[in-house]
């Protein structure tokens, strides 16, 4: 269901397109469908000039929107007979992070990503989207289970952060997040991983090593949240939007910094606007990536992977 909400810079497209609702209910009586075309004209025009030139900050909050697509909605139309697997076989099932079998376009994936809830109950059940050591270790076991049926590994990141609780850390999050890294750069199967929305810290790095980085063109990808950020440089989280410039964590940002390989397009207004056209242009990208991947060999793939990460971070003078 549409949350309805809407975010500071798009009252004015909310504005007009109130004007536009109110001259149809009045339509059957007066000739207005001129002024009508008219105004629908000015709301698009608007509408692809907001975000063609949205601040960081603004890239942030639509990646946070409710209304939208988190990684159950992409398993369920962007791939066909996913079976979700539960459980770490150690300690318990972290609905944080969602996993399973699936066929993408008729080829059999591993499918892993983050979980948020759509209400107060399930954000609670889901705990925000942010995983325990549980959720990383059932990961690890489907990473696993992948490279044993020699099954290609895609990944959906969409988290606020690792759970930073007392409990987490007496169970071992680091550990469970180092664990994942140590494993992801080696396995020997095709990986791909994709930002649809927040990638915040080592809670999406835990499962964000892979031959592909894609990323939503809405998301942001970073090592602390803006608020958080501000809050440590600034004491005070009123300085998050010169955070946000500050970290350069948008896609574009981060493809120019060469973390990022490729940029999903995402319908004017978000992905949330229209999401059937965001799980089609995701599924083709998907797809494409596969087919490039599936063609080199495997301890070419590893050694690959492994170069691009050790490259990340270093310069020289």
């Amino acid at each position: 269901m549409a949350s309805n909400i809407t975010l500071d810079f798009e009252k004015p497209i909310v504005e007009l397109e109130k004007k536009i609702a109110e001259m149809r209910a009045l339509a059957d009586t007066l000739d207005i469908q001129p002024q009508i075309e008219d105004l629908e004209g000015q709301v698009d025009e608007l509408r692809a000039d907001v975000y063609r030139n949205l601040t960081r900050w603004q890239r942030v909050q639509i990646a946070r929107h409710p209304d939208r697509p988190y990684t159950l909605d992409y398993f369920t139309h962007c791939f066909t007979e996913f079976t979700e697997l539960h459980g770490d076989r150690a300690f318990r099932d972290d609905p944080a992070i969602v996993g399973g079998l699936a066929r993408l376009q008729g080829r059999p994936v591993m499918v892993v990503g983050h979980q948020k809830g759509r209400d107060t109950k399930s954000n609670l059940y889901r705990n925000f989207g942010m995983p325990q050591p549980d959720g990383y270790r059932k990961a690890f076991r489907l990473f696993q289970m992948a490279e044993k049926f020699k099954i290609p590994v895609i990944c959906l990141l969409d988290t606020p952060g690792a759970f930073p609780g007392l409990e987490a850390e007496e169970r071992g999050q680091a550990e469970a997040i180092a664990k994942n890294l140590l494993l992801m750069s080696s396995l020997r199967v095709p990986m791909i991983i994709t930002i649809i929305g927040e990638g915040a810290s080592g809670g999406a790095l835990g499962i964000g090593i892979g031959d592909r980085i894609l990323m939503l063109e809405n998301a942001w990808y970073s090592v602390i949240a803006p608020e958080s950020c501000s809050s440590i440089l600034w004491r005070s989280w009123e300085y998050k939007e010169q955070a946000a410039e500050a970290l350069k964590l948008t896609a574009t940002d981060l493809v120019q910094q060469g973390i990022v390989d490729r940029i999903v397009p995402e319908p004017v207004g978000g992905a949330h606007r229209i999401p059937e056209e965001m799980f089609n242009t995701v599924q083709s990208v998907l797809v494409e990536e596969l087919e490039s991947l599936e063609k080199i060999p495997v301890e070419q793939l590893v050694q690959q992977r492994r170069e691009k990460f050790y490259g990340m971070g270093v310069w020289t003078e």
